[in-house]
């Protein structure tokens, strides 16, 4: 069997609407990508679909080249629904005769399509046409705030909730759109394949991983990474990049490009914890790996995680985990070796250290 056949590959569904808005597609497609390119054991395989073999984007450009939408799609499958421009670039798109016609070929493919199971992502406004589908009733579910109202009228069934990067209920992923589609599918890259990867695509795309404020699943590697305050978010990479470094508040103000005290003030106003908080729960994240994803001994996670000391270690891990690291490991069953470890160490861009 090839490496490409033990790879978990997941089909990905890109509806491709009239006038539709090109960053809502660029964006989210670049992140897998690139999440292709990191020779994990997930890769994505992208179709672009639609009621039109070709349509001019919010931009003007034409796109082409686009499947007819399919009559049925694989059970695992993540279908993707980019969002509209209501005024394209001006005096390049003035035919608009097809598009109702166009919007509602899409909405029936859905009816027809999309199960309660079917992993479904909508970018910006594409939200609305899952919502005319019936797709968003009994979810929690969010937009571009632009048509945060029209959402409210198309699906009043739905609960919408505004001020959100992104909202995930279920197998209903809804996002603002724009730029936060890159959030979206980031964390979904950081589900499937690690946040490892997610990080360094985040870093190839020159943005930062933020935790959606309604993701229920808390991350530690994206917990105080709601904000958007470049000086911290630069010094959250740096640690993320490295949790094991011996790292002072005057280092990462030097990475920030702030002063100590300024930066010290700016983590507590933004992620409500001090920069050593923060720097001790990048390494029990990097520690937790480790304790169950290896049969490493306590001494040498404590080294490996950034900790001076195995008491150290056991400290800072008793402030953030009722059952202490030998329980934790017990109970997962853990016995993946001590390559895997240093595997995920290599992808979070730091020196594995010799056994």
């Amino acid at each position: 069997m090839t490496e490409r056949e033990r790879q978990k590959v997941i089909s990905v569904f890109t509806i491709v609407p009239p006038r539709a808005l090109l960053l809502d597609i660029a964006g989210p497609m670049e992140v897998l990508r690139k999440a292709n390119l990191q020779q994990t054991d997930v890769s994505f395989t992208v179709d672009y679909i639609g009621p039109s073999a070709g349509i001019h984007t919010s931009v003007g450009i034409a796109l082409a080249g686009i499947a007819p939408l399919p009559p049925s799609i694989p059970d695992d499958a993540l279908v993707v629904i980019s969002g509209s421009a209501d005024e394209p670039l001006g005096g390049i798109y003035d035919d608009r005769s097809d598009d109702a016609t166009f919007e509602e070929e899409i909405v029936e493919w859905l009816r027809r399509t999309i199960r309660p199971d079917t992993r479904l992502v909508t970018i910006c406004s594409g939200a609305l046409l899952a919502a005319r589908a019936g797709l968003l009733d009994g979810y929690e579910c969010t937009t571009h705030h632009a048509t945060i109202e029209a959402l409210r009228r198309s699906a009043p069934r739905a609960r919408v909730l505004e001020n959100r990067l992104y909202v995930e209920d279920r197998y209903r992923l809804t996002s603002a759109g724009i730029t936060a589609g890159i959030d979206l599918m980031l964390a979904i890259v950081a589900r499937e394949v690690g946040h490892p990867t997610a990080l360094a695509i985040a870093r190839y795309l020159v943005v930062y991983m933020r935790r959606g404020p309604a993701d229920p699943q808390l991350s530690p590697w994206l917990e105080g990474r709601n904000h958007i305050h470049p000086s911290v978010h630069r010094a959250q990479d740096a640690i993320a990049a490295d949790p094991s470094r011996s790292w002072s508040v005057e280092m990462l103000a030097t990475v920030a490009a702030t002063s100590p005290r300024n930066l010290s003030r700016l983590f507590n106003e933004q992620t409500g914890m001090s920069v050593i908080d923060y720097v001790n729960r990048m390494r029990i994240a990097l520690a937790k790996e480790m304790v169950v994803g290896s049969r490493l001994d306590m001494e040498s996670i404590a080294e490996r995680s950034g900790f001076a000391s195995t008491r150290q270690f056991r400290r800072a891990w008793g402030r953030l985990h009722d059952a202490p690291p030998a329980r934790m490991r017990a109970v997962s069953g853990s016995g993946g070796g001590q390559q895997r470890s240093g595997h995920r160490a290599d992808e979070l861009g730091m020196a594995t250290p010799e056994p």
